[in-house]
């Protein structure tokens, strides 16, 4: 098998809480954002990291970036544990590692035209002339199906779906090799996400770049990864790739979450799993399965030892007593 392009392993990342009284006289607690994540990167593939609001998806991407410091685990690229670098020995591998944003408006400057938004991580980087980088402007504005002229555009005279071709134009114009695709197409209407998604296997074949796409729409990403990784409650629950899970989905969670997927066939209705209960509290240290409380099929095992993760056939990995 190929060697990983990037690997994490054992990710960790808690936030403190406070109490009504502040910092100084409260009880802190933390939210348990990220819980010993692992999984690969293996090039030009796309690796979909799937689950609900809050089961840590973002903080996993943004802690592989460095725009979250982990609280423990490594992040190896190219040999190197990104964690331990300092700032200025990051900066080296920031224009090899993006992030698509999932606001784009947010992360766009109101007050700069598209074209100095577009040259700054150039000039940043330093790299070449003042009207080379001009140039490689106006080529990544093509590539992503935007016109010449709207280099001298400001950031709200454009619409949702151009909005978020510059958010691909800005994170690949400095041709990285892992892009990571923050929810990018989940404010957008279902027409323009399609034309989003289509755009960005075009530009992996053409550009041969890694991405890891989190979303929590089933459908999206079915239609663009290559592999997929459950997450519930900060941690991954199963693994696999994309024909295999959803063809043999082991863990009740995933079983949950792929029947939500409207459908509205009898023999779907029939069959559909609905969950009981609430997500537990992030700030709970649990001592058995974290989805213990929801599961339909939880037996005592469940409650008191956490299930580790392990092979089920082919790749398919999955955290669970009874899968």
């Amino acid at each position: 098998m190929a060697e990983p392009i990037l690997e994490v392993k054992d990710l960790n990342k808690k936030f403190p809480v406070f109490g009504s009284f502040g910092k100084l006289f409260g009880t802190k607690t933390f939210v348990r954002a990220v819980n010993n994540v692992s999984f690969n990167l293996y090039e030009g593939e796309t690796y979909g990291l799937v689950g609900e609001s809050g089961s840590g998806k973002t903080t996993t991407g943004r802690a592989i970036l460095g725009l979250n410091d982990a609280d423990s685990g490594q992040v190896i690229y190219k040999d190197k544990d990104l964690m331990k670098l300092s700032a200025s020995e990051f900066r080296e591998y920031r224009r090899e590692l993006q992030l698509v944003f999932q606001d784009p408006f947010s992360s766009l400057n109101p007050r700069k035209r598209i074209g100095d938004l577009l040259e700054e991580p150039l000039i940043i980087h330093k790299t070449g002339t003042q009207k080379e980088r001009q140039e490689q402007v106006f080529s990544i504005l093509k590539t992503v199906g935007l016109a010449p002229e709207h280099y001298f555009r400001f950031p709200h005279e454009f619409s949702g779906g151009q909005r978020q071709r510059l958010g691909l134009a800005r994170a690949l114009i400095m041709n990285p090799k892992i892009v990571i695709c923050d929810e990018p197409v989940s404010a957008l209407d279902v027409s323009i996400q399609a034309q989003i998604l289509n755009l960005l296997a075009e530009l992996q074949k053409e550009l041969k770049i890694t991405l890891l796409f989190i979303t929590h729409d089933i459908s999206v990403v079915r239609h663009i990864s290559n592999r997929i990784g459950i997450m519930y409650l900060g941690s991954i629950v199963e693994e696999a790739e994309t024909d295999d899970l959803f063809n043999r989905p082991f863990h009740p969670y995933t079983q949950a979450l792929f029947s939500a997927v409207p459908d509205f066939s009898k023999d779907r209705l029939k069959t559909r799993t609905v969950l009981k209960g609430e997500i537990p509290s992030p700030t709970v240290e649990h001592k058995g399965c974290p989805f213990n409380a929801r599961c339909p099929v939880a037996t005592t095992i469940c409650a008191s030892e956490p299930p580790k993760m392990r092979e089920v056939g082919n790749g398919h990995r999955v955290s669970c007593h009874i899968a």
